[in-house]
């Protein structure tokens, strides 16, 4: 199993970024997909899911109505569009699978979020 993510960087407050999250080794339509993030200091913390079906997400409320997940089964790929960034919002980003019990991550994308 690979995920790896791409697509950080500096942006300013206000501004939008899209993260990007390639899958391997396993059968990307059949799972459900997560984003986390780690600010520094902080405890990983979720920031939403997609479902297998593509048709159902949830958002932790601190995100809500500013970022959306999606998923391009075809493509094995997993993607965040992060509107209305906050200097909040700065921290390393990790895409995540449950694959039976045992969790596999990628090694993270650093989002920047300052003037």
């Amino acid at each position: 199993v690979q995920l790896v993510e791409s697509g950080g960087g500096l942006v300013q407050p206000g501004g939008s970024l899209r993260l990007r999250c390639a899958a391997s080794g396993f059968t990307f339509s059949s799972y459900a997909m997560s984003w986390y993030r780690q600010a520094p200091g902080k405890e990983r913390e979720l920031v939403g899911v997609i479902f297998s079906a593509a048709d159902s997400t949830n958002y932790a409320d601190s995100v809500k109505g500013r970022f959306t997940i999606s998923r391009d089964n075809a493509k094995n790929t997993l993607y965040l569009q992060m509107n209305s960034l906050k200097p909040e919002d700065t921290a390393v980003y990790y895409c995540n699978v449950d694959l039976y019990g045992m969790d596999y991550w990628g090694i993270g994308t650093l989002v920047t979020v300052s003037s």
